[in-house]
């Protein structure tokens, strides 16, 4: 008799389960309703491994417009490596500071794959392995004379390994720490919906070698155009991120305009313009283009968000930043191609405007923001003496000598 009832126990709990799920107006499997998790096309995007070799290789087959510098920084244990392929049509006049100059920064969040690939197109257009339609050669070689670019194909490296390895929703760096909150301007302030997974900001400004490097090459090269590139929608933003407004003055109307004109001939108009937070949908605090702006003084500091997916569930990550068909993807490319080459050219012609207006002798007296129109572009005093805020003075100074140690090395 017991034995028998030993028998009938599992059958009895299924009869009880199918009664409960019949007894209600459906039967909800949670899961079946799940939709599928994208996993990353190889067809289309290349791991960060084979996209750097393909980046070397062809910066050695362009000796004479290329070159790449590797930089390292380690902090507690933490290491992490920065490569940057300079452009320059004359490899003798990279530091030729009359020349314009243009900072872009590719891959700074893990699981945007997309813009590590638009960073791989456009250098190989310029290196002129690939070509854009409808753009003269000629022209575009004599718009590339007046510029020297400088471009980081992978910010967050160890990041970019974790989404290779699986975890596709991963955009922190590799110690979970978001390197578009990692820096000084308004950085650690959290909004009402703020998600640690997310948006965490690390334990302070500049905590990360990842940021760290990209202060110091910001630095160095003082950019006249800075880009931070994205996706998750198509946008071009203006600072600022951590407020609902854009800054004041003519420099900032100009900003605009720069936007609007790239959004008319090359997005379509579908692009949203404006500040970051005020057309994001919310706040971001300590970002990269803020910096930029507020404190090393970049003229003109965006982020371009370059495709998002809408309709993607919030967990199918790799199908809501990148796209997933080869059309898309072609398409996306071409697109944001033209649409970078197209402000290489605004920005190259407007430092011939400058100087053709403009006398050098005067050039000691084209320091301000403000007087931008003026001669800006041709050639200035350093923007991190006076004009560096005090709080990032202090914070450099705490970063620099409490983070353990800071290695900087080229190869």
């Amino acid at each position: 008799m017991a034995i028998n009832i030993i028998h009938r126990i599992p059958q009895f709990l299924v009869l009880l389960l199918l009664f409960s799920c019949l007894s209600t107006i459906r039967c909800d499997n949670d899961f079946s309703q799940l939709p599928p998790v994208t996993p990353i096309n190889r067809d289309l995007y290349r791991t960060s491994a084979a996209l750097m070799e393909e980046i070397e290789a062809l910066v050695n087959r362009h000796p004479d417009k290329l070159h790449m510098e590797t930089f390292r920084s380690s902090n507690k244990g933490y290491n992490a490596e920065l490569n940057v392929v300079t452009y320059c049509q004359n490899r003798t006049a990279i530091e030729d500071k009359s020349k314009f100059r243009i900072l872009l920064s590719f891959g700074q969040h893990a699981r945007e794959l997309i813009t590590t690939e638009l960073a791989l197109r456009i250098l190989s257009i310029l290196s002129e392995e690939q070509f854009l339609p409808k753009v003269d050669p000629l022209l575009l070689k004599k718009t590339l004379e007046k510029i020297v670019i400088k471009v980081v194909p992978v910010e967050n490296l160890n990041g970019r390994k974790k989404v290779e390895a699986g975890d596709l929703c991963e955009r922190r760096n590799g110690r979970g720490v978001d390197l578009n909150r990692n820096w000084s301007v308004d950085w650690g302030k959290k909004e009402k919906d703020f998600d640690p997974y997310e948006e965490y900001p690390g334990p302070a400004p500049f905590s990360e070698p990842e940021a760290q490097l990209m202060r110091k090459l910001s630095t160095s090269f003082d950019p006249h155009i800075w880009v931070n590139v994205h996706s998750g929608m198509e946008a071009l933003f203006m600072p600022y991120d951590h407020k609902n407004t854009t800054p004041s003055g003519i420099q900032s109307q100009k900003m605009k305009l720069m936007l609007e004109t790239l959004n008319h001939l090359h997005c379509g108009d579908r692009c949203v313009v404006g500040s970051g937070g005020g057309s994001v949908g919310y706040l971001a605090h300590g970002t990269t283009t803020d910096y930029m702006y507020d404190v090393a003084r970049v003229p003109m500091s965006y982020t371009f968000e370059i495709y998002g997916d809408e309709k993607a569930s919030s967990r199918d990550c790799f199908k809501m930043f990148n796209p997933v068909d080869h059309v898309t993807f072609n398409r996306v490319l071409n697109e944001w191609s033209a649409m970078f080459f197209a402000m290489f050219n605004m920005g190259a012609h407007q430092m011939t405007d400058v100087q053709e207006s403009t006398p050098f002798n005067n050039i000691n007296h084209l320091i301000s923001i403000d007087d931008y129109l003026n001669g800006y572009l041709i050639e200035r005093k350093s923007r991190y003496g006076e004009k560096k805020e005090f709080l990032d003075l202090e914070l450099q100074r705490v970063t620099d000598h409490t983070c353990l140690p800071f290695l900087f090395e080229t190869k």
